[in-house]
Protein backbone atom coordinates (compact mmCIF):
# COMPACT_ATOMS: atom_id res chain seq x y z
CA UNK A 1 0.00 0.00 0.00
CA UNK A 2 1.74 3.63 -1.03
CA UNK A 3 0.36 6.14 1.35
CA UNK A 4 0.68 9.57 1.72
CA UNK A 5 -0.97 12.23 4.83
CA UNK A 6 -0.41 15.70 4.11
CA UNK A 7 -2.30 17.84 5.76
CA UNK A 8 -2.80 21.94 6.51
CA UNK A 9 -1.83 23.24 9.79
CA UNK A 10 -2.04 26.76 11.32
CA UNK A 11 -1.82 26.28 14.74
CA UNK A 12 -0.20 22.29 15.12
CA UNK A 13 -2.97 20.01 15.59
CA UNK A 14 -3.82 19.14 12.35
CA UNK A 15 0.11 18.31 11.52
CA UNK A 16 0.30 16.33 14.79
CA UNK A 17 -2.72 14.19 13.83
CA UNK A 18 -1.11 13.66 10.31
CA UNK A 19 2.24 12.55 12.33
CA UNK A 20 0.56 9.91 14.58
CA UNK A 21 -1.54 8.21 11.32
CA UNK A 22 1.74 8.57 8.88
CA UNK A 23 3.70 6.81 11.99
CA UNK A 24 0.81 4.01 12.47
CA UNK A 25 1.00 3.93 8.53
CA UNK A 26 4.86 3.58 7.89
CA UNK A 27 4.44 6.32 5.33
CA UNK A 28 5.56 9.75 5.03
CA UNK A 29 3.47 12.90 6.21
CA UNK A 30 3.62 16.02 4.24
CA UNK A 31 2.64 19.55 4.59
CA UNK A 32 0.35 20.09 1.09
CA UNK A 33 1.84 23.51 0.31
CA UNK A 34 2.96 23.07 -3.00
CA UNK A 35 1.58 19.58 -3.69
CA UNK A 36 -0.57 19.33 -6.79
CA UNK A 37 -2.92 16.27 -7.97
CA UNK A 38 -0.10 15.46 -10.28
CA UNK A 39 2.22 14.75 -7.92
CA UNK A 40 -0.38 12.25 -5.83
CA UNK A 41 -0.86 10.03 -8.86
CA UNK A 42 1.92 7.38 -8.09
CA UNK A 43 -0.26 6.86 -4.21
CA UNK A 44 -2.77 4.18 -3.90
CA UNK A 45 -4.43 5.91 -0.66
CA UNK A 46 -4.09 9.60 -0.10
CA UNK A 47 -4.99 11.01 3.29
CA UNK A 48 -5.53 14.69 3.91
CA UNK A 49 -5.84 16.86 7.13
CA UNK A 50 -7.20 20.25 7.84
CA UNK A 51 -8.79 22.31 10.07
CA UNK A 52 -11.97 23.79 10.48
CA UNK A 53 -12.47 27.46 10.35
CA UNK A 54 -16.17 28.36 9.83
CA UNK A 55 -17.16 24.99 8.60
CA UNK A 56 -14.43 25.32 5.94
CA UNK A 57 -11.73 22.51 5.72
CA UNK A 58 -8.33 24.40 5.34
CA UNK A 59 -6.89 23.59 1.49
CA UNK A 60 -9.27 20.75 1.01
CA UNK A 61 -10.02 21.32 -2.19
CA UNK A 62 -6.85 19.90 -3.56
CA UNK A 63 -8.65 16.87 -2.88
CA UNK A 64 -12.34 17.77 -3.98
CA UNK A 65 -11.24 19.72 -7.13
CA UNK A 66 -9.21 17.40 -8.22
CA UNK A 67 -11.79 13.84 -8.27
CA UNK A 68 -11.33 13.11 -11.44
CA UNK A 69 -8.15 12.96 -11.59
CA UNK A 70 -7.82 10.75 -8.20
CA UNK A 71 -10.70 8.36 -8.60
CA UNK A 72 -9.52 5.14 -8.31
CA UNK A 73 -7.67 5.99 -5.08
CA UNK A 74 -8.42 5.31 -1.73
CA UNK A 75 -9.26 9.20 -0.28
CA UNK A 76 -9.77 10.32 2.98
CA UNK A 77 -10.27 13.51 4.43
CA UNK A 78 -10.22 14.61 8.27
CA UNK A 79 -10.91 17.76 9.99
CA UNK A 80 -9.32 18.90 13.05
CA UNK A 81 -11.86 21.52 15.31
CA UNK A 82 -13.11 22.16 18.57
CA UNK A 83 -16.70 21.43 17.58
CA UNK A 84 -17.29 18.24 20.25
CA UNK A 85 -17.71 15.35 17.64
CA UNK A 86 -21.06 14.25 19.04
CA UNK A 87 -22.55 17.30 17.19
CA UNK A 88 -23.07 14.99 13.87
CA UNK A 89 -25.79 17.49 12.81
CA UNK A 90 -22.75 19.93 12.57
CA UNK A 91 -20.16 17.64 10.72
CA UNK A 92 -22.40 15.99 8.63
CA UNK A 93 -24.57 18.72 7.17
CA UNK A 94 -22.63 22.11 7.85
CA UNK A 95 -19.15 20.33 7.19
CA UNK A 96 -19.86 18.61 4.53
CA UNK A 97 -21.86 21.01 2.55
CA UNK A 98 -19.66 23.42 2.25
CA UNK A 99 -16.63 21.36 1.51
CA UNK A 100 -17.95 18.13 -0.19
CA UNK A 101 -20.26 17.82 -3.04
CA UNK A 102 -22.94 15.41 -3.33
CA UNK A 103 -22.06 14.31 -6.24
CA UNK A 104 -18.08 13.35 -5.43
CA UNK A 105 -19.16 11.77 -1.30
CA UNK A 106 -19.10 8.20 -2.81
CA UNK A 107 -14.91 8.53 -3.16
CA UNK A 108 -13.90 10.32 -0.03
CA UNK A 109 -14.36 9.27 3.48
CA UNK A 110 -14.17 11.71 6.11
CA UNK A 111 -12.82 11.81 10.01
CA UNK A 112 -13.82 14.29 12.29
CA UNK A 113 -11.08 15.00 15.25
CA UNK A 114 -10.99 17.55 18.08
CA UNK A 115 -8.22 19.73 17.86
CA UNK A 116 -6.87 22.86 19.73
CA UNK A 117 -7.55 26.12 20.22
CA UNK A 118 -5.54 28.14 22.43
CA UNK A 119 -6.74 31.66 22.72
CA UNK A 120 -3.24 33.18 23.32
CA UNK A 121 -1.67 31.72 20.46
CA UNK A 122 -4.50 32.85 18.00
CA UNK A 123 -3.93 35.37 14.97
CA UNK A 124 -5.35 38.83 15.49
CA UNK A 125 -7.55 37.95 12.07
CA UNK A 126 -8.76 34.66 13.94
CA UNK A 127 -9.40 36.28 17.54
CA UNK A 128 -11.59 39.14 15.22
CA UNK A 129 -13.22 36.69 13.77
CA UNK A 130 -14.48 34.85 16.88
CA UNK A 131 -15.53 38.03 18.52
CA UNK A 132 -17.46 38.86 15.45
CA UNK A 133 -19.08 35.51 15.48
CA UNK A 134 -19.54 35.64 19.59
CA UNK A 135 -21.37 39.04 18.82
CA UNK A 136 -23.66 37.52 15.76
CA UNK A 137 -25.13 34.80 17.88
CA UNK A 138 -25.04 35.89 20.49
CA UNK A 139 -27.54 38.71 19.09
CA UNK A 140 -29.73 36.49 17.92
CA UNK A 141 -33.60 36.50 19.37
CA UNK A 142 -33.83 32.53 19.01
CA UNK A 143 -30.43 31.00 18.67
CA UNK A 144 -30.89 27.19 17.80
CA UNK A 145 -29.02 24.65 19.93
CA UNK A 146 -26.23 24.73 17.23
CA UNK A 147 -26.12 28.51 17.43
CA UNK A 148 -25.70 28.45 21.38
CA UNK A 149 -23.11 25.99 21.43
CA UNK A 150 -20.71 27.63 19.05
CA UNK A 151 -21.03 30.81 20.90
CA UNK A 152 -20.01 29.30 23.97
CA UNK A 153 -17.21 27.57 22.17
CA UNK A 154 -15.74 31.20 20.96
CA UNK A 155 -14.16 31.00 24.02
CA UNK A 156 -12.63 27.52 24.38
CA UNK A 157 -9.04 27.26 25.20
CA UNK A 158 -7.29 24.39 25.57
CA UNK A 159 -5.81 21.33 23.79
CA UNK A 160 -8.38 18.74 22.85
CA UNK A 161 -6.14 16.48 20.96
CA UNK A 162 -5.61 12.83 21.07
CA UNK A 163 -4.26 9.92 19.33
CA UNK A 164 -6.38 7.42 20.42
CA UNK A 165 -8.79 9.29 17.88
CA UNK A 166 -7.08 8.08 14.95
CA UNK A 167 -7.51 4.42 15.71
CA UNK A 168 -10.88 3.88 13.41
CA UNK A 169 -9.20 5.85 10.26
CA UNK A 170 -6.12 3.88 10.81
CA UNK A 171 -8.15 0.83 10.50
CA UNK A 172 -9.56 2.26 7.45
CA UNK A 173 -6.45 3.24 5.75
CA UNK A 174 -5.67 -0.10 6.18
CA UNK A 175 -8.21 -2.16 4.42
Amino acid sequence: MNTIVLYKSKYGSTKAYAEWIAEELDCEAKDSKGVKAEDLLGYDTIIYGGGLYAEIIAGASLITKNIEKLKGKKLIIYTTGITPLNVREYYDHEVLDKNIKPEIREYIKVFNFMGRMVLSELTAPHRAALKMLKKIMSGKENPTDLEKMLIELCDADGDFTDRAQIKELVEYAKM
